[in-house]
């Protein structure tokens, strides 16, 4: 009777390396002034200054930058 093997042992014996599969990665785009990687398709707010601010980082922007202080109403 022959031996069963798994694929992934037959793969790793015949080239070294087990079969890996890459995900597809999205577009970099650059950073933000934070130094945030941006991706294709991410949300990001053009500063006057030209600079780039990655959506997710606006409050700590409005808080280091602008001074805004974040409440919760009462």
């Amino acid at each position: 009777m022959r031996d069963i093997e798994h694929p992934d042992v037959t793969q790793a014996q015949r080239t070294g390396y087990p079969k890996v599969q890459v995900a597809a990665q999205p577009k970099h785009c650059g950073t933000d002034i934070y130094g945030s990687e941006i991706l294709a398709g991410d949300a990001i707010i053009l500063l006057p200054n030209g600079e780039i601010l990655l959506e997710e980082n606006l409050e700590d922007y409005l808080i280091e930058y602008i001074g805004a202080v974040f409440k919760t109403a009462k």
